[in-house]
């Protein structure tokens, strides 16, 4: 019972710690960094080097799964917020959220999801990097605010966080044999480590989560469902593997709330940062759903 559930266990746990003991957490969120590259240190362990000529093989993979990340969400965003009406803060906010690459987080959750992990990392490495040049663009079009992007230290982040550890994981599984028997608790261990940076994400945004209303609330779930939901149907009329469908599904859904946040607080406001906050709750959020409903499929 404890193997089946033990992601949303873990998950419990560390919310009910954020809750009542919020400093806590909250005083190591400078590890989220270094936990997600452990994480993504495992992921690398359970790729093969023939999942990566399969998805280097099949470039429409790629190409499908960007292309919706950058013409879908910024859509998306825009024809939410006017459709709940929202004030023009926060409408900014969920506009520079949809006009993000996709987030690091879809990588571990397209490999709890029994996705395709190396098209999922190919994915986020080639979006990310095309946002250097795609969410300013798209950004000032749609919401006519101009901002820049720290190139240098978005592909530093980019770098260390996902190619890094997953190329030394590429490279451990490569030279030494025999792992199967640590790999295979690898999973569980992931879930104990996302479960851990919910926990301080949660700690960190207890005070803006008092704060938030119901409309926001909802813009914010129904992007991130409209984008796994296009996602899926799309790579379904293509006919693509089942594990490809899920990973495009993934990867259009779930944004870089990192750098959303970080892009609002740089150029606008604290205000102008909270959909990407509030994003980067509810995404962990519809990502255990994803990973129950989705694991043995």
């Amino acid at each position: 019972m404890f193997y089946k559930f033990s992601f949303v266990l873990f998950i419990l746990f560390f919310l009910l710690l954020s809750f009542y003991n919020p400093d806590l957490l909250s005083s190591i969120k400078s590890l989220i960094p270094i936990l997600l590259g452990i994480v993504m240190l495992g992921m690398g362990l359970t790729i093969k080097w023939l999942d990566i000529k399969e998805v280097i093989s099949k470039p429409i993979w790629i190409t499908v799964s960007v292309t919706l990340q950058f013409v879908v969400m910024p859509i998306t965003a825009f024809l939410l917020t006017k459709i709940f009406g929202l004030n023009s803060e926060i409408a900014l906010g969920i506009i520079i959220l949809g006009c993000c690459p996709g987030g690091t987080a879809s990588n571990v959750i397209t490999y709890l999801c029994n996705g395709n992990v190396a098209l999922s990392v190919m994915s986020t490495l080639t979006s990310t990097l095309l946002s250097i040049i795609f969410t300013p663009l798209l950004i000032s079009f749609i919401a006519n605010e101009n901002i820049q992007i720290n190139t240098l230290e978005l592909i530093k982040s980019v770098f260390l966080i996902v190619f890094f550890p997953v190329t030394a994981g590429l490279l451990i599984n490569f030279f030494f044999k025999n792992l199967e028997n640590f790999i295979r608790f690898l999973p569980k261990f992931s879930e104990l480590i996302i479960a851990l940076i919910i926990g301080i994400i949660i700690s960190l945004n207890s005070e803006n989560i008092m704060n938030i209303q119901n409309n926001l609330i909802f813009c914010i779930i129904l992007h991130n469902i409209i984008g796994l939901v296009v996602g899926y149907f799309c790579a379904s009329l293509l006919s693509l593997p089942k594990n490809v469908k899920k990973t495009i599904s993934i990867e259009v859904g779930m944004q870089n709330s990192g750098l959303g946040m970080a892009l609002a607080l740089i150029h606008f406001t604290k205000v102008v940062a909270l959909p990407s906050a509030i994003f980067s709750l509810w995404h962990n959020i519809s990502a255990v759903g994803l990973v129950y409903f989705w694991k043995k499929k």
